[in-house]
């Protein structure tokens, strides 16, 4: 593990020494310099009974740039270290796309994250928790391969409706050949202000739908979804869950942050329930681009209430 770990670094920073080289301007209508950029999460995790573990918990490069005025391009890979699948390193793709955005409609084709839940939206890098929450985790469609067309009303709302084949990430054939529809609306009613509304349809399958709001101030940062996923055609009852998340910054180098979670999956088993709490604290040495996160979890699954509990700390730097 620690040799791909190194063999990554390599290729970051050669890579990186490449971006110097891509600075000067294109002309009009050219293609742009390649643009290179990325994030590492080094993690160390204490748990009772299992005691103290560390992880690459992401490290993902991208790179991005122009064909014309208006077409770009994005590919995202993944590096993953031995622990993930046949025990061997390798490299997932992420995205990889190409977009059209003459104004405010953009059309974008490939492989992406689907529009559908705020939190999924968000770069994991740029989310106030050290992970997403395990509603969004269970319930978001992710990355998929598809067509999206998206249209932005000034800077007072926005939505986004794509096809997909409904596979997931890296399938390339659509086996059932039925397809998967997503569609998000976002309102500004304030400029720190967001609400938003998702629906996901797997077509003669399941239907997801979820709501938001968002609160983000200088300081004051308040966030919290519901979502629900009902199985059609099946006499079960439907997966629900939410989340609602407070950060605040007491000075601009430290955010305090608070997180509850609630997820049921009564139509998988009833007692299927998933409680937790965080508590937590971001810590911003240099500047945004590098983070650290120390946070206790504190989960109970099952009505029974089996209580598993963890420290977390994990430093992030973003290039």
């Amino acid at each position: 593990m620690a040799a791909s770990v190194i063999r990554a670094l390599m290729l970051v920073l050669a890579l990186a020494a490449a971006r110097v080289e891509a600075q000067t301007p294109a002309p009009s209508g050219a293609a742009s310099p390649v643009r290179f950029s990325g994030y590492l999460q080094a993690r160390e995790t204490y748990q009772k009974d299992i005691g103290l573990s560390g992880s690459i918990n992401r490290a993902r490069l991208t790179a991005a740039g122009g064909i014309v005025q208006s077409v770009t391009w994005r590919i995202q890979g993944e590096f993953r270290t031995g622990s993930v699948g046949t025990g061997k390193a390798s490299v997932a793709l992420q995205d990889a796309y190409v977009r059209y955005a003459p104004g405010p409609f953009a059309l974008q084709i490939g492989q992406f994250k689907t529009p559908f839940t705020r939190e999924f939206t968000t770069p994991l890098a740029d989310v106030e928790s050290a992970d997403r929450s395990t509603v969004v985790d269970s319930l978001a469609p992710k990355r998929d391969i598809g067509v999206m067309g998206e249209y932005a009303f000034g800077k007072h709302a926005s939505l986004a409706v794509g096809v997909f084949n409904g596979e997931g990430q890296n399938v390339t054939a659509n086996r059932d050949s039925t397809a998967l529809g997503v569609a998000r609306l976002v309102v500004h009613p304030l400029p720190a202000v967001s609400l938003g509304a998702n629906a996901a349809l797997y077509f003669s399958d399941s239907t997801r739908f979820g709501f938001d709001a968002s609160y983000e101030g200088v300081k004051l940062t308040a966030r919290a979804e519901y979502l629900e996923q009902h199985r059609n055609g099946l006499a079960l009852a439907d997966d629900q869950g939410w989340y609602g998340l407070v950060g605040y910054f007491v000075v601009p180098t430290v955010q305090v942050i608070g997180k509850y979670e609630w997820f049921k999956r009564r139509g998988l088993t009833p007692t299927q329930r998933n409680r937790a709490w965080t508590g937590g604290v971001n810590l911003y040495p240099f500047n945004r681009n590098t983070r650290i996160v120390v946070e206790y979890l504190s989960r109970k699954v099952g009505d029974a209430g089996v209580t598993k509990e963890q420290i977390l700390t994990q430093f992030q730097v973003k290039f």
